[in-house]
C-alpha cells in the first residue's frame, strides 16, 4: 500500500474542498455582500429574529466564521450592541450547518459541470457579477470535486488492518475516549481553520467505514468548538472590548453547548438515528460495497440538531449569556479615553463587509473627536483659555495621524478582493475622511488666528463676537449633524445636509456686509476686520467641508 500516495490524495481533496469553499463564501459575499450589510444593520434587540437572521446570512455565505468576523466588525463599528451581535452569532451556527446537508447530498457528479461552467463564468464574462456568480459554481465544483479526491484516496486503507486498528481507538464508549474524539476534533478544525472542512474530511472517513456514527457525531461536536478559534484570531491586536466580547461570547456558547450535549451523548445519538430514520433515509449501518452512503446524512442532520437545540436552550438565557461575557471579558482601561488612534487589525481583510463596517465606526469616532475640539476651541471666541489654544498642534497632530491610518486601511482592503459597490464605498470613505482633516485644519487655523489678535492687542467689537458666535455655532451643528447621519441617515438627510450649508453661506455674506457697515462707521478697526473676515471664511470652509462629508455619506448609505 503507498502511503505516500494516500496521504497526497486525502490532502490533496481536503485542499480542494477548502479552496473550493473559500471560493464559494467570497464569491456570495461579493454577490450579496451590500444586501447582507443592510439585513445586518436593521437587526432589531428581538432575539429571535437575530437569530433567525444570522442563520439566513450565514447560509447565504456558507461560513459562520464569515459571519462572525463580519459581526465583530459591526460591533466594534458601534452599528450593532453585544446583545444583538450574540443573537446573530447563535443563528449563524445553525446557518453554518446548511453546508454539511449539501456535502451529504450525492452531488459528486455535478462537480466536473459545475467547474466547467464556473471556469467558463470567473474567466472569459465581460460582467463583473457574472465574474462572482462564477466564483460560486466553481467554488461548488471544487467542493465536490475535493470530496471524491479525499474518498478515493482514503479507499486503499479501508481494508488495511493497521489502519481500521488505528480508528478503532476512537470511541465512545467510555468518557475518555468521547473527550479524546471532542479534542481532536477541535484540534483538526483549529488546524484546518474550517469546520465545513472537517466536517466534510469526518463524513469521508465514515462514509468509508474507518469511523462508526458515533464517534464521527462526537468529532463533530469537537469542530463546533474549533470553529471558534477564527474569531478570537480576528481580535488579536483590537483593543476593542466589544469586539472581544463578542468573539468570546461565540466561544463560551459552543463550548457551553457541547459540554451540556456530551452529558447526554447517548440519548442525544440515538434521538439523530430517530428523525434522520423518520426523515426517509436508510440505517445508518447500511453497507454497499463496504462503504456507507448514509452515513454523511446522519452526521449532517446531526450537526444541524447540535446547533439548532443550543440555540434553542440560549436564546431562552441569552441575556444571560451576555452577562457571563461581559463577567469574562474584562473591560480595557483605555476604553474611557476621550480618544485614541484607531487599530485597525488584518484579520478583518477577509472579510471587506466587516473591515468597512469597523472603518465607518473609526470615521464616526474621527468626527466625534474634531466636532468635540471645535467646540473647545470655539468657546475661546468669548472667554480666552490658554490651556485649549495650547493644545493646538498636538491636536493637528493627532487629527493628521487619524486621517493617515484610516486611508492606509482602506487602501490595502481596495487591494484585496472588494467588490463594486465595495469599491465604490472605499473612494466615498476616503473622501469622507479627507474632509474631515479638513474640518480640522480650519478649526486650527480660527485657533492661530485667536493667538495672533490676542498678541497684536487686537479686540473685536461685541456685534462682531456675536456674529463670530452665531456662525460657529452653525458649523459645530452642521458637523454634528452629519455625525448623527453616519450612524443613522434620515429620509431627508442630503435635503437638509444643502440646507444648513446655504445658510451658513448666507450667514457670511450677511457678516461681511455688516462688517463693511461698521468700518465705514468707524466701529472696528481695519486690522480686527482682518481677522474677523478670515475667522469667518473658516468657518463658511467647515459648511463646505461638512456638505461634502454629507454628500459621500448620502453616496453609499
Amino acid at each position: 500500500m503507498d502511503i505516500a500516495n494516500i496521504l497526497i490524495q486525502t490532502l490533496g481533496g481536503l485542499g480542494l474542498f477548502i479552496f473550493g469553499m473559500k471560493m464559494m463564501t467570497e464569491g456570495l459575499q461579493a454577490t450579496a455582500g451590500q444586501r447582507i450589510r443592510s439585513i445586518l444593520e436593521a437587526i432589531s434587540s428581538n432575539r429571535i429574529m437575530g437569530c433567525l437572521t444570522g442563520a439566513g446570512v450565514t447560509a447565504m455565505v456558507q461560513s459562520s466564521s464569515a459571519t462572525t468576523v463580519m459581526l465583530i466588525g459591526f460591533v466594534s463599528a458601534g452599528i450593532m450592541t453585544l446583545q444583538q451581535a450574540v443573537g446573530v452569532v447563535i443563528g449563524a451556527n445553525v446557518g453554518t450547518t446548511i453546508t454539511g446537508q449539501l456535502i451529504a447530498f450525492k452531488l459528486a457528479k455535478a462537480a466536473l459541470p459545475a467547474i466547467t461552467l464556473g471556469v467558463g463564468l470567473k474567466y472569459f464574462s465581460k460582467r463583473r457579477q457574472f465574474r462572482h456568480i462564477g466564483d460560486i459554481i466553481l467554488g461548488f465544483g471544487l467542493l465536490f470535486f475535493g470530496m471524491t479526491v479525499m474518498k478515493n484516496g482514503l479507499a486503499p486503507i479501508k481494508t488495511d488492518p493497521q489502519f481500521i486498528s488505528f480508528f478503532t481507538t476512537f470511541t465512545t464508549d467510555t468518557v475518555g475516549g468521547l473527550l479524546l474524539c471532542v479534542s481532536m476534533g477541535a484540534l483538526l478544525t483549529v488546524a484546518v481553520q474550517s469546520s465545513s472542512a472537517t466536517v466534510g474530511l469526518t463524513m469521508t472517513l465514515a462514509s468509508s467505514g474507518l469511523l462508526t456514527f458515533p464517534t464521527a457525531l462526537a468529532l463533530v461536536l469537537g469542530e463546533n468548538i474549533g470553529t471558534t478559534v477564527t474569531a478570537q484570531l480576528a481580535t488579536l491586536g483590537s483593543k476593542n472590548t466589544e469586539a472581544h466580547r463578542t468573539a468570546n461570547a461565540h466561544t463560551i456558547f459552543n463550548v457551553a453547548g457541547v459540554c451540556l450535549i456530551l452529558t447526554i451523548f447517548p440519548a442525544f445519538t440515538e434521538a439523530v438515528v430517530a428523525i434522520t430514520g423518520h426523515l426517509g433515509a436508510g440505517p445508518v449501518d447500511l453497507t454497499v460495497n463496504r462503504e456507507y452512503p448514509n452515513a454523511a446524512r446522519y452526521i449532517a442532520n446531526g450537526h444541524t440538531l447540535f446547533n439548532v437545540v443550543n440555540a434553542l436552550v440560549f436564546l431562552v438565557f441569552l441575556p444571560k449569556l451576555v452577562k457571563l461575557t461581559i463577567f469574562l471579558s474584562p473591560k480595557d482601561k483605555r476604553d474611557d479615553d476621550i480618544f485614541r488612534l484607531p487599530e485597525f487589525d488584518k484579520s478583518f481583510m477577509d472579510s471587506p463587509i466587516g473591515a468597512l463596517a469597523r472603518v465607518k465606526g473609526e470615521i464616526v469616532n474621527y468626527a466625534e473627536y474634531v466636532l468635540l475640539n471645535i467646540k473647545r476651541v470655539s468657546t475661546c471666541l468669548e472667554h480666552r483659555d490658554e490651556d485649549i489654544l495650547a493644545e493646538r498642534n498636538t491636536v493637528e497632530e493627532k487629527i493628521d495621524d487619524c486621517q493617515k491610518i484610516i486611508i492606509s486601511y482602506l487602501t490595502t482592503i481596495y487591494q484585496g478582493e472588494v467588490n463594486e459597490p465595495e469599491a465604490k464605498e472605499i473612494s466615498e470613505m476616503m473622501r469622507i475622511t479627507n474632509n474631515i482633516e479638513r474640518i480640522g485644519d480650519a478649526m486650527e487655523n480660527i485657533s492661530k488666528m485667536l493667538d495672533k489678535s490676542h498678541a497684536a492687542g487686537i479686540h473685536f467689537s461685541q456685534t462682531a463676537r456675536e456674529d463670530l458666535k452665531a456662525i460657529s455655532h452653525q458649523a459645530n451643528a452642521f458637523l454634528k449633524y452629519v455625525i448623527q447621519g453616519m450612524r443613522d441617515k434620515p429620509e431627508d438627510f442630503y435635503d437638509a445636509s444643502l440646507a444648513m450649508e446655504d445658510r451658513i453661506d448666507q450667514m457670511r455674506e450677511t457678516m461681511r456686509s455688516k462688517h463693511i457697515q461698521r468700518l465705514r462707521n468707524g466701529e472696528c478697526s481695519v486690522d480686527a476686520g482682518v481677522f474677523f473676515i478670515a475667522m469667518v471664511s473658516s468657518y463658511e470652509k467647515m459648511g463646505d467641508y461638512c456638505y461634502n462629508v454629507a454628500t459621500g455619506i448620502n453616496r453609499i448609505l
